[in-house]
């Protein structure tokens, strides 16, 4: 059996339609998917399915939808003849999938996992109404280069998702600002991101402190697999780190690309994208192009061949 990596996407990730096909065909999807409505007493499987983009994309509502959607798949993984196929050695996810990956390692339940991933919505949603702003994706710029762009603008560096690309966070003025002339400073292309408010930055401040009042009173265990945190690309295994450092994350860059160095570093050459999109397959190619990345997020990626089959010629 391969030993391998699960991989889970954040938020903007989402999509109308996401998931219906895994709930009409797999027993294991819709457990999760009613579970989830009936503890959050909102019809997600409708936001889900039918949309509007609108409702989907609000942060309270994208942020349980993506894991539950994340966890509906990894059931059916887990539950499908794949299983058999591979082990999960490491589970690791891009900011909100953190949360998935942790559910996936068994430190938090998915019941917890949803009430407070939709906690973390409304503060965050919360905080960008006080503090509004945006996050754009700067391509083809050194670091050094958009730190120093970054604090000349009043802007943040958000995250560091693979070699070449650089999420900014700050005020809205002050990220259009950078936009604007980053391409004098050697930049290739921005590209403003599809969310509300901005993430990953001091601006976020109010919402991490409300979030440490809330995650303080819900339970978490030690990973049962390796895990890696956002905000350290560090394998973590105390509980008690584990939630200081997601509360950390909600005001702090994330690092995806030195993290999956450091799986990859691991001897992990596999990983299982589980969720909406194919986000992380795109950046892990760009970290190392060697790495394979299968995705699992429809029902068609179950009949696909597994992680150590070979695709027929």
């Amino acid at each position: 059996m391969a030993d391998i990596a699960y991989i889970f996407p954040g938020q903007g990730a989402q999509f109308v339609g996401m998931g219906k096909d895994l709930y009409d065909n797999f027993p294991a999807a819709k457990e999760i998917f009613d579970k989830a409505n009936s503890l959050l007493k909102i019809d997600l499987k409708k936001i889900c399915f039918e949309g509007p983009q609108e409702e989907l994309s609000t942060t309270a509502n994208s942020q349980p939808a993506i894991l539950t959607m994340s966890v509906a798949a990894l059931k059916v993984c887990e539950a499908s003849g794949f299983a058999q196929n591979f082990t999960p050695k490491f589970s690791l996810g891009l900011s909100l999938g953190e949360y998935t990956a942790l559910v996936a390692a068994g430190s938090i339940s998915f019941e917890d996992a949803v009430l407070l991933v939709r906690k973390r919505g409304e503060f965050m949603e919360e905080a960008s109404r006080k503090n509004p702003g945006k996050m754009a994706c700067i391509l083809g710029m050194e670091l050094n280069a958009a730190e120093e762009l970054c604090k000349g603008l009043g802007c943040e560096i958000a995250n560091l998702n693979c070699p070449g690309q650089i999420v900014v966070s700050g005020k809205t003025n002050n990220v259009e600002l950078l936009a604007s002339l980053a391409k004098d400073k050697g930049a290739k292309r921005v590209l403003t991101l599809d969310v509300s408010g901005p993430f990953h930055s001091s601006l976020m401040t109010g919402a991490r402190d409300k979030l440490k009042d809330y995650i303080d009173k819900v339970q978490f265990t030690a990973p049962k697999m390796n895990f890696l945190s956002n905000v350290d690309a560090k394998f973590q295994t105390d509980p008690a780190v584990i939630k200081e450092n997601l509360i950390k994350q909600v005001n702090s860059r994330t690092l995806w690309e030195e993290s999956i160095r450091a799986v990859a570093a691991a001897g992990i050459k596999t990983y299982l994208e589980i969720g909406p999109g194919q986000v992380l397959k795109g950046m892990l190619k760009k970290i190392d192009p060697k790495l394979e990345v299968r995705n699992f997020g429809a029902a068609g990626d179950f009949s696909a061949p597994s992680p150590t089959q070979a695709p027929a010629s």
